[in-house]
C-alpha cells in the first residue's frame, strides 16, 4: 500500500483572478481546479489528502467535501507556514508528503507518479518537481550535481548570467520524508523582506544537514502550470480539452473537428461513435458505441446508450436507451427518459418523463411529468398539461395509443392501452382501452356572415 500523503495548498485568494470566488474553484475541463490537482494525486496511489484552506474556506470545503481533509491558514503567512498547519493531522506519518499547489490542473497522475517513486528510489529527503521552460525568466532555476542531485536552488534575480542560461525550474510542487519536514519547517524564520515562512528554505536546511535532495523533471513543461489570471485559466482549459480528444481519439472516437469540440475530463464515450462540431459534453455525460453526436449539441450529466442519433439539441440529467433518433432543437430536461427506438423530431420539450420503447414525438410538443407507454404516436403540437398554477400533476398513457395532432392532455389524466384520441381534443377524463375519445366542439358554418362583416 501506498505510504503518500499529499498537502493541497489552496488558501490564496488569487487576486488577479479579479473574483469573488476562491480562485481553487474556478473551473478547467468541467471540474475545479482544485479538483483536477486531487483527481491526479488520488491517480498518483495518494491514501489522504490534506486541503490547506483560507480565503472562502467555507465554499472550498463545501466543495470539495468527502473528497479530502481540511485544515485552516487563518494568515496566509507563505508556503512554509500552510504546510505547518498539517502538523497536528500528519504527526504520525512516517512515509512520504507530497505538497502540491491547488492552481495547477494540468498535472497528470502518472506525473506524480513518477516523482514520488523517484522520490522513493533515491532514498531523499525531499524532491523538487522541475520543468525545461521555454522562457525561465522569473522562476527560480534547478542547480545540480554530477550524480544528477540539487546543489542549489538559485532565484533569478539572484542568479549569474551562467545560472539565468539555465531552463530547467523549480515548479513549487516537492515530495518529502515525512519527520524530516516538520523537523526541517521548526527551522525556517520569516527573516525575509514579506515576513513569510517560506517552504524552499526546507531545502537549505536538509542540505546543511547533508540529506539528498533530489530532482524530477517534467516531461512537458506545461503539466506543471499554474492558473493565476482569467487568461490562464483558459489557456487550462484549452489545454485540457485538447488532451481529452486526444484520448478519445485514441481509444477509438471520431472527432470531427477537435478545435471545435469541447468535452469535459471525466466524460466517457464508446469507441465508433462520432462527434461533430460545436459539441459541448459537460461533467457526468456518457455516451455509448456507434452514435452520432452533433452538430451543436449541449449535454450535461445525461446517459447516452449506443445507435443513437441527436443533432442540435440541449440535454441535461437526462438518460437515453439504444437506438433513439434526437432531431433538431430538442430539449430533454431533468428526470427524462428515452427508452430503446424511441424517435423525437423537431422543436419537442421532455421534462420528468418516461417515453416508453418504440414511441414517437413528431414535433411541435411538451411532454412533461408523463408516464408513456410502448409503441405510442403523439400527433404534431401535442400539450401535456401537466401545472395548474400551483401543482404538477401527471399524465399516464398505455401502451400503442394514438393521439391525434393539437391535443391537449390535461392532467392527472390517464390515456389507456390502445385508445385513440382526435385531433384537437382537450381529454381532461380517462380515455378507456381501445376507444376513440373526442372532446371539441362541433363545428358550425354560418352562410353569408362574411359578405355581412364586409358591409
Amino acid at each position: 500500500m501506498s505510504d503518500l500523503v499529499t498537502v493541497i495548498l489552496a488558501a490564496g485568494k488569487g487576486t488577479r483572478m479579479k473574483s469573488s470566488l476562491p480562485k481553487v474553484l474556478h473551473k478547467a475541463g468541467g471540474k475545479s481546479i482544485v479538483e483536477q490537482v486531487l483527481t491526479a494525486a488520488k491517480g498518483a496511489g495518494a491514501k489522504r489528502q490534506i486541503v490547506v484552506t483560507g480565503f472562502g474556506g467555507e465554499q472550498v470545503r463545501a466543495a470539495l467535501s468527502g473528497q479530502a481533509e481540511f485544515v485552516t491558514q487563518e494568515e496566509q503567512l507563505g508556503t512554509g507556514h500552510a504546510v505547518r498547519m498539517t502538523e497536528g493531522l500528519l504527526q504520525e506519518e512516517k512515509g512520504t508528503i507530497m505538497v502540491l499547489c491547488g492552481d495547477t490542473p494540468l498535472l497528470t497522475s502518472s506525473l506524480l507518479k513518477k516523482l514520488y517513486e523517484a522520490h522513493v528510489e533515491n532514498h531523499a529527503k525531499a524532491t523538487v518537481l522541475t520543468a525545461v521552460m521555454p522562457d525561465a525568466t522569473g522562476y527560480g532555476r534547478i542547480i545540480r550535481q554530477a550524480d544528477g542531485s540539487v546543489e542549489k536552488i538559485v532565484e533569478h534575480k539572484d542568479a549569474t548570467e551562467a545560472e539565468r542560461a539555465i531552463h530547467e525550474v523549480n515548479s513549487g510542487i516537492y515530495c518529502f520524508d515525512a519527520k524530516a519536514l516538520f523537523s526541517s519547517l521548526a527551522q525556517v524564520t520569516n527573516d525575509n523582506a514579506q515576513g513569510e515562512y517560506y517552504l524552499p528554505d526546507v531545502l537549505g536546511i536538509l542540505q546543511k544537514q547533508g540529506e539528498k535532495i533530489w530532482a524530477v523533471a517534467a516531461d512537458d513543461y506545461e503539466e506543471t502550470l499554474g492558473v493565476n489570471s482569467r487568461s490562464q485559466l483558459a489557456k487550462a482549459e484549452h489545454i485540457l480539452r485538447q488532451r481529452k480528444n486526444e484520448a478519445l481519439m485514441a481509444e477509438g472516437v471520431s472527432i470531427i473537428d477537435p478545435a471545435t469540440t469541447f468535452i469535459d475530463s471525466d466524460v466517457k464515450i464508446g469507441r465508433d461513435t462520432v462527434i461533430y462540431p460545436m459539441t459541448y459534453l459537460e461533467s457526468g455525460t456518457e455516451i455509448g458505441e456507434h452514435c452520432e453526436i452533433g452538430p451543436s449539441v449541449r449535454i450535461q450529466n445525461t446517459k447516452i446508450g449506443n445507435f443513437v442519433t441527436g443533432q442540435f439539441l440541449y440535454a441535461h440529467d437526462a438518460v437515453v436507451d439504444d437506438h433513439v433518433k434526437l432531431g433538431q432543437f430538442v430539449h430533454l430536461r431533468p428526470g427524462t427518459h428515452i427508452c430503446e427506438g424511441v424517435k423525437i423530431d423537431n422543436f419537442i420539450e421532455v421534462k420528468n418523463s418516461t417515453i416508453g420503447k418504440g414511441s414517437k414525438l413528431p414535433h411541435l410538443s411538451y411532454i412533461g411529468d408523463c408516464d408513456m407507454g410502448e409503441n405510442v404516436n403523439m400527433g404534431c403540437g401535442t400539450i401535456t398539461v401537466n401545472y395548474d398554477g400551483k401543482t404538477k400533476f401527471r399524465t399516464t398513457i398505455g401502451n400503442n395509443a394514438f393521439v391525434g395532432c393539437n391535443s391537449n392532455l390535461v392532467a392527472p389524466v390517464t390515456v389507456e392501452d390502445g385508445a385513440y384520441i382526435a385531433a384537437g381534443s382537450t381529454i381532461t377524463q380517462t380515455v378507456p382501452k381501445d376507444t376513440l375519445a373526442v372532446a371539441r366542439a362541433r363545428q358550425k358554418n354560418i352562410p353569408g356572415w362574411v359578405d355581412k362583416r364586409k358591409r
